[in-house]
């Protein structure tokens, strides 16, 4: 029987590794999300205003051991931060080197990017089977935010659609805890990020417009298909227009 190649692509990555007797504890305190939750859970490393500093997929690597996935650009000010903020706990905060392979269908840290089943295998010597403008379209299609495109220090974690994947409303205190708190409990945000059918593939900050007026911005596209925040009140069938071409929401 021939032997099925499960599909993948390569993820540039950074790594952090916290490790030691206080790594639970100091990493409850400093990110959004419950790490003790799951073996891998999706977390954000937030200023005390929840403006985002870095998204991580933090990894469960072994008993005080955790190693923390994040974009390429943001291993240094990821571990610069934790090691400002560690004062007396007892756990070591160093980058580490590796490579990511996401697999689809396939066994490791689990990734949650895709809008299918993928795990996430480190060092691991796969061929990539597809390249990087097919994975930034499933990206793109799972409406999953990126630093640098949708996250900024302009977006809130609840107008990017972070809330329910990367935020505990039952753990203790973390940096910017108040204010996501008190927008989730209001239930409103002004803005929300939106997948845009459209015709081409519009640059960053191309301007939404609906019966010509400005109500949202494009953060990443590929041809056919965008990311943008689109103002809440737009209707679902609204006809849009992204650099003078027609679109709607997806």
């Amino acid at each position: 029987m021939a032997t099925v190649t499960p599909a993948a692509a390569r993820r540039p990555r950074a790594y952090v590794r916290v490790q030691g007797p206080d790594a639970a504890d100091f990493l409850q305190r400093m990110l959004s999300n419950d790490v003790l939750a799951a073996e891998s859970v999706d977390a954000l490393l937030l200023t005390a205003k929840a403006r985002v500093i870095a998204p991580v997929l933090v990894w469960h690597r072994g008993a005080d051991d955790f190693l923390l996935l994040t974009e390429p650009e943001l291993g240094e000010t990821v571990a610069q931060h934790l090691i400002r903020m560690r004062f007396a706990a007892k756990c070591e905060v160093a980058e580490e080197q590796h490579t990511s392979t996401i697999v689809f269908d396939g066994e490791g840290i689990e990734n949650r990017d895709y809008g299918r089943p993928a795990a996430e295998v480190l060092d691991a010597d796969i061929e990539p089977s597809i390249d990087d403008a097919e994975l930034e379209r499933l990206r793109i299609e799972a409406a999953t935010p990126r630093f640098g495109a949708e996250l900024d220090d302009r977006v809130l974690p609840a107008e990017a659609g972070l809330e329910e994947r990367a935020i505990s409303f039952t753990k203790g205190c973390y940096p910017g805890q108040e204010p996501i708190a008190r927008q989730h409990h209001r239930g409103k945000v002004n803005r929300r990020l939106r997948v845009l059918d459209v015709e081409g593939a519009p640059g960053q900050d191309t301007p939404v417009l609906y019966d010509g007026k400005d109500v949202g911005r494009v953060t990443s596209a590929v041809p056919g298909i965008a990311l943008a925040y689109v103002r809440v009140e737009v209707p679902e069938n609204a006809a849009l227009e992204v650099d003078g071409k027609a679109a709607r929401l997806h």
